[in-house]
């Protein structure tokens, strides 16, 4: 018995990426990595050992547009969705920021007018990769572990996801602010190729921050809510 979403068991992995190209970020976030060839989404996860509902229960959620959890906590293993998250988490502290903040040091330079700017573009960007960082740290060091625990029956009498809910802030948003300064300030003549890559690489970086946070805030958390209902209940 499938169910009505968008993709199920039975499709294809690359009619999941080709409907959706933003798909392959959560699919590596998942552990599968490309050379699948005509997988479907079930034999796909088998290779991989990673639970296919919860793998379809994010990809219909992001492909859809839900705001909402459509599956029953049951069927959703919550430390998959943590080791999503906490590879999403590598994918931007270890690799799409610092990648963005070197095309960033070689725009600005390449203009000839380096200087001030230089030193006012970078310092917005580091102060917001800490930002993003300190974010991030936070849900790796406290707010999974705190999970894990509750899974294994150790519940915290101190600490509720309400906690996190509560003080989550978008990690987004900054980097509109960044992209305004440049489009409005950035000192330059001709085509300005390598600074437009980087206004490309922080639309995509934003969008897909937006994202992660949308999956945190009306999937994980519902989720995890559930879970200390039932935890109170045992």
């Amino acid at each position: 018995m499938f169910s009505n979403h968008k993709f199920n068991e039975r499709s294809r992995m690359g009619e999941i990426i080709h409907e959706d190209t933003s798909l392959l970020l959560t699919i590596s976030r998942f552990g599968i990595s490309l050379g699948f060839g005509d997988k479907t989404v079930q034999e796909a996860c088998d290779a991989n050992e990673i639970h296919c509902k919860t793998f379809l229960a994010v990809v219909n959620f992001i492909a859809e547009g839900n705001v909402m959890v459509q599956e029953t906590y049951e069927h959703i293993s919550i430390e998959s969705v943590i080791n999503y998250l906490k590879n999403a988490h590598h994918y931007f502290l270890s690799y799409k920021l610092p990648s963005i903040r070197e095309k960033l040091i070689e725009a600005v330079e390449s203009s000839g007018q380096s200087g001030p700017y230089k030193v006012v573009f970078m310092k917005f960007f580091d102060e917001y990769f800490q930002e993003v960082r300190k974010h991030m740290d936070y849900e790796d060091k406290t707010v999974f572990p705190y999970v894990m625990r509750l899974l294994s029956g150790k519940p915290d009498k101190k600490y509720r996801i309400a906690y996190f809910e509560e003080h989550h802030s978008d990690v987004d948003s900054k980097l509109s602010e960044l992209k305004s300064i440049i489009v409005r300030y950035y000192p330059s003549k001709g085509q300005n190729y390598k600074m437009n890559d980087v206004l490309f690489d922080l639309y995509a970086c934003e969008k897909d921050l937006a994202l992660h946070n949308m999956i945190e805030d009306f999937f994980f958390v519902p989720v995890v809510e559930a879970i200390e209902e039932k935890s109170k209940k045992a």
